[in-house]
């Protein structure tokens, strides 16, 4: 019996770990997954977003109307996309990220089909209008769920935003491509049911639990303060604000600005200019990589202030420099600025309530939204000025004077005994 018994308990040992291996297995393949979803969601969002603004070219010899009334019809849309954000983040926290990306590509698919379908500027505003919806999801949702699941989330936030860098840049090649070969409807419809089809993989892989939801056990997890989650949420309200508007800024007035310093390379090319700005931003795009595997390995806040506190002298340059120089300054601001969105994002994770992430996502995401606005009449404004851009970029070095002093007052983070920055977990 003796025997027996111990035969039975060496068993029952043998199960568990076998078990837990097949857990592990199990957690490692969803972590894939999702990170898989959310990188191709990233492009998705972005060139369905980004899709009506070469369509509209085509639309107003084929509709007979001006760019003027065509391009207001994106106005609702355009609000939607961050105004339904926190809602989003807030449905991802209470019911399922993963379920709610399904939902992202679903209702963005059937938006960019309904525009493609469309008649008259009716029909198209509507479908416009859900299209903007569907894509409201996805910044508060999936980098959340990326967060959540993956072990190494700095990197993971890095290659995340190049794939959304991709989609920007490649909006415009995969609409003008469509129309030329088909129609300006193909361009709407085709990406559509490229979402629809993402919509139906990810609902299959959700139906047999080869995605879960919940949170990662390969991740390292820690509470944090409530003092220190009130102070970090004071100082980067205040460096995300500003850091938006100085990209904004920067994203409005580049074309312009290169248009009117870089005629030794472009001459008079507005297509000239327009590659030198993509270049620039796709160079930048590649920085998040580099971004999210430092913020894995130190101290996010370092890492986060350093990038801020760099931007400063490079703006200055900015404002001074012509040609080819003025070109490999913006490309070194963009590179730092995009350098450090893997350390923002996974600070605004690490001092969030883990059951309100994609809620603040969205948040972060309405409040970037809220600046471009702003931006952008601060752009008109200077322009008129006869200091010009040089007054513009000045304004904006003052800026990134005070976000540098707002982030050095954030709550210094420390490392986990693995050497690795945690993901934290803050106490409700």
């Amino acid at each position: 019996m003796g025997m027996l018994a111990y035969l039975a308990i060496q068993f029952s040992i043998s199960c568990q770990r076998i078990s837990q291996a097949q857990r592990t297995s199990m957690a490692r393949s969803s972590a894939r997954l999702a990170l898989a979803f959310s990188c191709i969601g990233h492009s998705t969002m972005h060139v369905m977003t980004a899709l009506y603004f070469t369509i509209v070219i085509g639309l107003q010899q084929a509709w007979g109307l001006d760019y003027d009334t065509l391009i207001r019809l994106w106005t609702v849309g355009a609000l939607l996309v961050g105004l339904g954000a926190p809602l989003a983040g807030w449905l991802g926290d209470r019911w399922s990220e993963s379920g709610m990306m399904v939902v992202f590509f679903a209702v963005t698919g059937i938006g960019g089909i309904a525009a493609g379908l469309a008649d008259n500027t009716t029909a198209l505003w509507i479908g416009l209008v859900v299209l903007g919806l569907g894509a409201s999801i996805y910044h508060p949702v999936g980098m959340s769920w990326l967060v959540r699941t993956m072990p190494n989330p700095g990197r993971a936030l890095g290659i995340l935003g190049v794939f959304g860098g991709v989609g920007v840049a490649s909006a415009a090649l995969i609409a003008g491509g469509l129309m030329a070969l088909v129609s300006w409807r193909a361009a709407f419809i085709a990406p559509g049911l490229v979402s629809l089809g993402l919509a139906a993989a990810l609902f299959y892989y959700r139906s047999t639990g080869k995605v879960v939801d919940g949170d990662s056990h390969l991740a390292p997890m820690r509470k944090e303060s409530r003092g220190d989650m009130y102070r970090a949420f004071i100082f980067l309200t205040v460096t995300m604000a500003i850091a938006a508007l100085i990209f904004h800024s920067m994203v409005t007035s580049m074309p312009e600005l290169f248009e009117q310093r870089m005629t030794a390379l472009v001459g008079n090319s507005i297509l000239g200019v327009g590659a030198l700005v993509t270049v620039v931003f796709l160079t930048g795009a590649l920085a998040q990589i580099v971004g999210g595997i430092m913020v894995d390995r130190h101290s996010i806040k370092l890492i986060y202030v350093v990038g801020i506190t760099m931007q400063v002298p490079v703006l200055v340059l900015v404002a001074y420099l012509f040609s080819a120089p003025l070109l490999i300054a913006a490309t070194v601001y963009v590179v730092i600025s995009s350098f450090v969105i893997p350390a923002e994002n996974l600070m605004l994770a690490r001092y969030t309530p883990a059951g309100r992430r994609g809620l603040a996502y969205g948040a972060k995401f309405v409040l970037s939204f809220g600046i471009a606005p702003l931006a952008v009449q601060l752009v008109g404004w200077s322009s008129g000025e006869p200091a010009g851009f040089t007054l513009l970029l000045w304004i904006l070095t003052g800026l990134g004077a005070v976000a540098v002093i707002a982030g050095i007052f954030l709550p210094n983070d420390r490392k986990s005994a693995r050497g690795a920055t945690t993901v934290a977990v803050p106490a409700e």
